[in-house]
């Protein structure tokens, strides 16, 4: 038996043939926004497609300037644009792969002027208010997405995914939330949905016959006066009728205060809604958000809850997730951990998209892999995120690697990472344990090399990425036995008792709060959709009930200096979602906090210019790291060449992102 067999089993679509069940889900990338937009999104996907994705979705393309997600967004509405979309497919076709356009009109979320939607109603993470297109507007929009598909099927594509999720335009059509119309494209469902059974229609009458058309349905709006279930279901009855091959299924609009794909989401938590789609239609049915392993890809197709898996941020942390599946290879896949950091983040902050795993992801064409033109060799002390990126990444190609590490296994701060509830950083670990192995690196364990020993070496290059030490503050009663660090914390060394104050509010103090705060009850599933208020019935609008309280047993809180509002330094698109959870678990939090000393009471602060006793079991210090670099400066001062990275170059946070990336580039440079 072949492993996966679900997985890899093949499907005939139209007179399309699809060699397995995996695609590679749309994801903004921001690269149409580059002068070399063409030759970089072209060398992302092919990549894809030699990594074995049956098939690739692109990233949002606007059918016209009116649904452009910003100002320097692509839009396929003139065959001028033709040629740059032809590079694209040109090179997925040679890299033996299929591929289809996103066709997105972002309404009412779209960062330009002039924006348009449904009715007027702005949206709550948009400053920009719409105006409501009249009816010949509409029309016209129709007409465009009909255009579009027909220009992409003229530029090579092998179809198109038109996007009817997140809260875009068209779901700003199906939903009371957002059409306040009183015309025949608003009021009763049948004149709600109009919008996209016309699209579809209209497309498939342009296209012919034997053109790929994936409709990506909200399975779940988790917003207030969303569709209820039974509407998400005669919604796309009506639109598998006038042509649509594949249901793509969406989870919860960008406005929705439920996570959907942070790490805070257990992996294929939305199966109960991709599953009722699928009963209630007779077409493929795609599953998507927070499935990262091949293991819970097949678990979803044998269970029948999909017939095609989406892949899209774990085709970002790894280009060839299926060929490794397929190959019996999969303890060598390069796990999205969920992070959301160097993809969505990014983006938000107007950045190409990336991946804090695999820094190669969109840099195809500005990092290079392939062997060096000579090999060296390179000893590298400090096998924590920096240390193994650059390891690995030279060994792959074809340096000579000796990789120290002082103590008796890898990771360093991953392994504290790890240790926090939902992020699975155990997954890169794994992944840089077996590549360490396999590509011959001499790794040397509880190894503490001198100066000395590395200068007589001779080795080409000295990697230093010993990382950080906590950062201990000058406080009277510092060494009291309530005070702990977050290392030990973290790494079960020492263990917290019911009460306790963080001093600390940083990414680390976070993740220590929700390390200590995990609900006695454990964090399944069926958990996690009560706690957050979603509705597995599907009577409810928008598939949202009161959310259930969890049960912690500690009383924690955090605090510090700054009198700034506490967690602005965490991720865009996860902090609200971490702050949201530790207020729902009861957690404190102070700002414009003074310490004054820990004695047998507590913790002594000042706050708001009184004096106020925190009575404690312990206080966890998260008060930032230092670096770790005396090797280093040893190193220097004997003329050895010798690389600074990761912790030990710059000591802010746990930054994983940015020691990855580090490494990974200074090892491609060798």
């Amino acid at each position: 038996m072949p492993p996966y067999p679900h997985l890899f089993a093949p499907l005939a679509l139209r007179s399309l043939a699809l060699k397995n069940r995996i695609v590679m889900g749309s994801m903004h990338t921001r690269l149409e926004c580059e002068p070399d937009g063409a030759e970089r999104l072209a060398a992302f996907y092919a990549e894809r497609a030699r990594g074995g994705a049956a098939l690739i979705v692109t990233g949002g393309v606007s059918p016209d300037r009116a649904g452009l997600l910003e100002p320097d967004a692509d839009a396929l509405d003139d065959a001028a644009r033709i040629p740059f979309h032809r590079t694209i497919t040109d090179a997925v076709h040679a890299a033996g792969g299929r591929i289809c356009l996103q066709i997105l009109h972002a309404g009412r979320y779209a960062k330009i002027d002039g924006l348009v939607g449904a009715s007027d109603i702005p949206a709550p993470i948009n400053r920009r208010k719409p105006r409501a297109l009249s009816d010949p507007e509409v029309e016209a929009t129709v007409e465009a997405f009909a255009r579009c598909a027909a220009l992409a099927q003229e530029a090579g594509y092998d179809g198109v995914e038109i996007m009817g999720s997140e809260g875009y335009l068209i779901t700003q059509f199906t939903c009371p939330r957002t059409n306040k119309r009183s015309d025949r494209w608003g009021g009763s469902l049948e004149n709600r949905i109009r919008f996209p059974v016309e699209i579809v229609r209209r497309t498939r009458a342009r296209t012919g016959p034997d053109f790929l058309i994936i409709y990506r349905l909200s399975a779940l709006d988790l917003v207030e006066d969303g569709m209820t279930a039974q509407e998400t279901v005669a919604q796309a009855r009506a639109i598998e009728a006038v042509g649509a091959d594949i249901f793509d299924t969406g989870i919860g609009w960008h406005e929705a205060r439920v996570p959907t794909i942070g790490y805070m989401v257990p992996r294929a938590a939305w199966a109960f809604a991709v599953k009722r789609i699928r009963e209630a239609v007779s077409i493929p049915v795609m599953v998507t958000n927070r499935i990262n392993t091949p293991d819970a890809a097949e678990r979803l197709l044998v269970d029948g809850i999909a017939d095609l898996v989406s892949l899209a941020r774990p085709m970002l942390a790894d280009s060839a997730f299926a060929n490794k599946a397929r190959a019996g290879r999969a303890d060598e896949i390069n796990t999205c951990v969920a992070c959301n950091q160097a993809c969505l983040d990014y983006l938000f902050r107007d950045k190409v998209g990336t991946c804090l795993v695999n820094p190669r992801a969109c840099y195809e064409t500005k990092l290079p892999t392939g062997p060096a033109a000579h090999s060296k060799r390179i000893a590298v002390v400090g096998a924590g995120a920096a240390g193994l990126a650059c390891a690995v990444t030279a060994a792959e190609r074809g340096h000579a690697v000796s990789l120290h590490e002082a103590h008796s296994a890898i990771g360093g701060q991953l392994n504290l990472a790890a240790a926090v509830p939902g992020k699975e950083f155990a997954e890169t670990l794994r992944y840089f344990n077996v590549h360490i192995a396999k590509s011959g690196i001499d790794l040397r364990l509880a190894s503490r090399p001198s100066a000395q020993e590395l200068a007589a070496g001779r080795f080409d290059h000295v990697v230093i990425a010993t990382g950080v030490t906590p950062r201990i503050p000058s406080l009277p009663g510092i060494d009291h036995p309530k005070v702990i660090r977050y290392d030990e914390v973290l790494s079960g060394r020492k263990t917290a008792g019911k009460r306790v104050a963080i001093i600390g509010a940083g990414g680390i103090g976070f993740d220590v709060a929700e390390f200590l705060s995990v609900p006695a009850d454990g964090r399944s599933v069926e958990q996690f959709l009560d706690a957050w208020g979603v509705d597995r019935t599907g009577t409810s609008a928008g598939g949202l009930v009161p959310s259930r309280p969890e049960h912690v047993e500690r009383e924690i809180v955090v605090l510090q200096r700054k009198p700034t509002t506490p967690g602005r330094t965490l991720g865009m698109t996860t902090g609200w979602a971490i702050k949201a959870q530790l207020a729902r678990r009861g957690v404190t939090f102070l700002a414009g906090v003074a310490y004054e000393c820990v004695d047998d009471r507590g913790l002594h602060i000042i706050l708001d210019g009184a004096p106020r006793v925190l009575e404690v079991d312990n206080v966890v210090l998260c008060a930032g790291q230092k670096p770790v670099r005396t090797l280093y400066d040893e190193l220097a001062a004997l003329g050895v060449r010798v690389h600074l990275i990761g912790g030990a170059e710059r000591a802010e946070e746990l930054d994983a992102l940015r020691a990855i990336d580090q490494g990974t580039r200074l090892a491609l440079g060798f």
